[in-house]
């Protein structure tokens, strides 16, 4: 708690990943992927509760074993791969006010995709947010992209075409204009807002920037590779 203001973290992790199956409990440095984002959560000095919403129970025991919250499966409507994370953050929600009788002032996102975390990255957040609580809503993590929009190509039948025609194509990448992407480090979020506009990323919102070794995440086993070299060479894992 910060400024008498409360939060979850909440970790989504369903069990039927397509690109990687099984990632959210493949080893990874010696740990479940999702090992590092429950112990990101819980090494914060101002999240309030850590709790993970998975339809899969090997996930589910993984999750408890390394001190995460799992207190129900989450209903398999909410498990499929058009299922959004607004309305899985809704759901557990839900469950807080109306089975346990509890509600957070602030909703913190950790995706178990992005286990490239800092120390201080989610309490730096959630203090740059409630410090500006009367201005900004929401906060997003994000890191500057090295492939461009402005050279970036679509295909259109045998024909290579730019895929965004209205940005100045430059000569050199450094001339280009800053382009973001939103990794998964953390999305936090005030709950009434998040109720009312049902985004993270709300009309009065902000940013958090990354550092260059944390543009990843996970999809397949070649972003996979890559974190794991990464995590070896920065932070010095054997």
């Amino acid at each position: 708690m910060y400024k008498n203001r409360s939060a979850i973290v909440i970790i989504p992790a369903r069990g039927g990943s397509k690109g990687l199956p099984g990632k959210n409990i493949k080893m990874l440095c010696g740990k479940p992927l999702i090992a590092w984002s429950i112990e990101a959560g819980l090494k914060s000095k101002l999240v309030d509760h850590v709790m993970v919403t998975t339809d899969d129970k090997d996930i589910a025991d993984i999750a408890k074993q390394f001190g995460a919250t799992v207190p129900f499966m989450r209903p398999v409507e909410l498990a499929q791969d058009k299922s959004t994370s607004v309305s899985v953050v809704q759901h557990v929600l839900d469950f807080y006010k109306t089975q346990r009788g509890k509600m957070f002032d602030y909703i913190v996102l950790l995706e178990p995709t992005s286990p490239l975390r800092e120390p201080n990255d989610i309490d730096q957040m959630l203090t740059q947010l409630i410090d500006r609580e009367n201005d900004i809503d929401s906060i997003v993590s994000v890191g500057e992209v090295h492939e461009h929009p402005s050279i970036m190509k679509r295909i259109r039948g045998e024909t290579l075409a730019p895929y965004c025609a209205e940005l100045e194509l430059t000569s050199r990448r450094q001339d280009n204009q800053p382009a973001y992407f939103p990794y998964g480090i953390a999305y936090i979020v005030k709950t009434r807002t998040f109720q009312e506009e049902k985004t993270f990323y709300t009309s009065r919102n902000t940013f958090y920037k990354i550092k260059r070794y944390q543009n990843y995440e996970i999809d397949d086993i070649y972003d996979f590779l890559a974190i794991e070299s990464i995590m070896k060479y920065q932070w010095g894992i054997k």
